[in-house]
C-alpha cells in the first residue's frame, strides 16, 4: 500500500506535516517505537509510529530522523498525546531528510493504525502470493515440476509468515519450510486429520499439539479416476496427504482460505506426478508377482528380476536377498458399499515401506508393491548380506510401531490393517515360498485383536500358526467343554479357578513357583488344582491334559 492511501483514510485521522512529494512510497509494515536508536529492528519500508518519549530536547530530533531515513522507512507518524503539537525541530529534521511526517491525533490509538496497515499489507501479499501460486500451478501442469512442494511452502513462509508442512497419512514429513516437525508431532497431526475425515468434518481441521495450534488442510489425490465426491471416504482416507499450517484458520477471511485451497491443489499435482513415477516399479512388481503365483520356472522369474534390476536395484550391482510383505485392509460390509481393498492396501504399504527409518536408507527408494485382489504384496530387496545370511531385514512389529497410532483413527470402528512378513530368501526359487509364508503370517495377524496388527515368519513355527485356522464352531466347542465348568464354579463361588489354571500352566506345573506368584499356601493351591481336575475329569499331571488346557485358554 502507499502512504497516500493512509492519508486518505478518514478513520485514521492523520495530518500531513511534510513530505507531500514522497506520498507514493510503499508501506511494507508498521513499527511502534520510542527508542532513540531503533535501527536494529528496522528492515525498510515501515511506517514508524512514535509517542516522542525519546525526545528530551530539540537536538534529539536530527539523529533520530537520520537513523530512520538511513534504514529506508516509508514515513514517520508522531502522536500528539505526549507533547501536544508536534515540535518544529522534528518537522525541520524530517524535511531535511525527505521523510514524510504525519501527526496522529490523541483520539486515535496506535493500535488502530497498526491493525489497518497490517490488514492492507497482508491482503496485498496474499494477492501477490496467489498470483505466484497460479503461475507455479500452470508450470507444474504443463511441464516438469519446478522444485516441488517446498517452493510453495517457502512462499507461504516468506510472504505470509506461515510455517507449513506436507505430511503423509502416517505423519511422515514429505516437505516443509524451515525446521522439521518431530515424528511425534507429525503422527499426532496425522491422527487428528484421519479421525476428522472419518467423522465427515470438513477441512481445515483445527487442533493443538504440545501447546501449538495447527490447521490441517486435506490434499486430495485427484489421479484415481472417480471424482472425490463420488468416492467412499474409506477409499482415500488412508492415502491422502495433508497440509499442516501453524496457525488458527478458524477466523481467516475467505480469500486466505481460498489461497490455501489453491496451495493444496498445487501440491496434489506433485502427488500425482510422484504416483506416475512410481507406476513403473508397480508394473514390474506386478509382472514378477504374476510369474510367482502362476508357478513359472525359477529361471524365468530370475530373468524378469534381472530385467527389472536397473529400476528396482539401482547401484546394487547384484541380486540381493528378498523379503515379501503382504498387507490387507478390510472394512466391515455394513454400508452396502463395495470398496476395492487392493489399491488402498497398495498405497498404504508403499507409505509404510518408503520410510528410511523402517527399511533403511539403502532400500527406501527400491520398494516395489503390487496388488492382487484385496492384497498388496511388496518385494523388498535386502542388499546387506554375509556368508552366514542376511543382516537385519524387516521385522513385523517394527513396521507398524510408528504408524499404529496415526492410522487407527482412520480405520475407526469398521476397518482393519493386517500385515505379514516372510523370512529372507536368496534367490528367485524362494520367492513363491516367501509369498505363501507372508500370507500365512498375515492370517495369523488377522486372528489377533486390534485395528492394526502384524506377524512375522518366526511365529509360524508355533501353535499360533494353527489356532487362527481352527473353525469357529470347533473352537467354541473345545473351549466350552474344558473351561465352562470352571467359569460356572468361579461365578458361583468366586474361587478364581481360571486364574489359578493360567498361573499353574505358566509356571510349568511348579507348585512352589505358582503358589508364590499367587501368594497362596501350597496346600491351598493343591486344593484348587484338585477342584479343577474334579470338575473337568482331567489330570494336570499328564502332558496331554496340560496341552489341552493351554490351547483352550489361548483360544478363549
Amino acid at each position: 500500500m502507499r502512504l497516500r492511501a493512509l492519508l486518505e483514510t478518514d478513520a485514521l485521522g492523520l495530518r500531513l506535516l511534510g513530505g507531500e512529494d514522497e506520498l507514493d512510497r510503499t508501506v511494507r509494515g508498521v513499527m511502534t517505537t520510542d527508542l532513540r536508536d531503533p535501527s536494529r529492528y528496522l528492515t525498510g519500508g515501515e511506517l514508524v509510529l512514535t509517542g516522542l518519549a525519546w525526545r528530551r530536547d530539540a537536538e534529539d530530533s536530527e539523529p533520530f530522523v537520520r537513523i530512520l531515513a538511513g534504514a529506508g522507512v516509508a514515513g514517520l507518524a508522531a502522536g500528539e498525546a505526549e507533547l501536544g503539537a508536534i515540535p518544529d525541530d522534528l518537522v525541520v529534521a524530517c524535511s531535511r531528510h525527505r521523510l514524510p511526517l504525519f501527526a496522529v491525533n490523541e483520539s486515535v490509538a496506535f493500535a488502530t493504525i497498526t491493525e489497518h496497515v497490517v490488514r492492507q499489507v497482508s491482503g496485498e501479499r496474499a494477492g501477490d502470493l496467489a498470483a505466484v501460486v497460479d503461475r507455479h500451478r500452470r508450470l507444474m501442469t504443463s511441464g516438469p515440476a519446478g522444485g516441488g512442494p517446498e517452493v510453495v511452502l517457502d512462499l507461504l513462509g516468506s510472504d505470509l509468515d506461515l510455517r507449513a508442512w506436507v505430511l503423509s497419512p502416517t505423519g511422515r514429513q514429505i516437505a516443509g519450510a524451515g525446521d522439521a516437525l518431530s515424528p511425534a508431532v507429525g503422527a499426532a497431526l496425522a491422527a487428528e486429520h484421519l479421525g476428522a475425515t472419518r467423522t465427515g468434518r470438513r477441512g481445515p481441521h483445527r487442533t493443538t499439539v504440545d501447546g501449538v495450534t495447527y490447521s490441517l488442510f486435506p490434499i486430495r489425490n485427484n489421479g484415481r479416476g472417480a471424482a472425490p465426491a463420488a468416492r467412499d471416504v474409506r477409499e482415500t482416507v488412508l492415502s491422502d496427504w495433508l497440509l499442516a499450517v501453524e496457525a488458527d484458520a478458524s477466523d481467516w477471511p475467505a480469500a486466505r482460505l481460498d489461497l490455501l485451497q489453491g496451495v493444496t491443489q498445487l501440491i496434489a499435482v506433485e502427488r500425482d506426478r510422484r504416483d506416475a513415477a512410481r507406476s513403473v516399479r508397480r508394473r514390474l512388481a506386478q509382472e514378477v508377482l504374476e510369474l510367482v503365483q502362476t508357478g513359472a520356472a525359477p529361471a524365468e522369474i530370475a530373468a524378469r528380476l534381472r530385467v527389472a534390476a536397473p529400476v528396482l536395484l539401482p547401484g546394487l550391482g547384484s541380486a540381493p536377498h528378498w523379503q515379501v510383505v503382504v498387507a490387507r485392509v478390510d472394512w466391515e460390509r455394513d454400508s452396502g458399499a463395495e470398496i476395492a481393498g487392493g489399491p488402498v492396501a497398495q498405497s498404504l504399504l508403499e507409505e509404510i515401506l518408503v520410510d528410511p527409518a523402517v527399511v533403511g536408507p539403502e532400500s527406501s527408494d527400491r520398494i516395489a508393491v503390487a496388488h492382487a485382489g484385496d492384497e498388496a504384496i511388496a518385494l523388498v530387496p535386502l542388499p546387506a548380506v554375509t556368508p552366514e545370511g542376511v543382516e537385519g531385514g524387516l521385522h513385523a512389529d517394527a513396521l507398524l510401531s510408528t504408524v499404529r497410532a496415526p492410522l487407527s483413527p482412520g480405520l475407526a470402528d469398521d476397518g482393519r490393517l493386517t500385515l505379514g512378513v516372510s523370512a529372507a530368501v536368496h534367490s528367485a526359487e524362494g520367492l513363491r515360498g516367501a509369498l505363501e509364508e507372508a500370507r500365512h503370517a498375515r492370517r495369523v495377524a488377522a486372528a489377533r485383536p486390534g485395528r492394526v496388527c502384524a506377524a512375522g515368519h518366526h511365529e509360524l513355527a508355533s501353535h499360533v500358526l494353527l489356532l487362527p485356522f481352527v473353525p469357529d464352531d470347533v473352537r467354541r466347542a473345545f473351549t466350552a467343554r474344558l473351561l465352562d465348568p470352571l467359569r460356572d464354579y468361579d461365578r458361583r463361588h468366586r474361587a478364581e479357578l481360571i486364574p489359578t489354571l493360567e498361573a499353574f500352566l505358566d509356571c510349568d506345573g511348579s507348585w512352589t513357583r505358582c503358589a508364590t506368584r499367587l501368594h497362596l499356601h501350597v496346600n491351598t493351591l493343591r486344593y484348587r488344582v484338585g477342584r479343577i481336575e474334579q470338575l473337568t475329569a482331567r489330570d494336570l499331571s499328564r502332558l496331554e491334559d496340560k496341552l489341552d488346557f493351554f490351547l483352550a485358554l489361548r483360544m478363549s
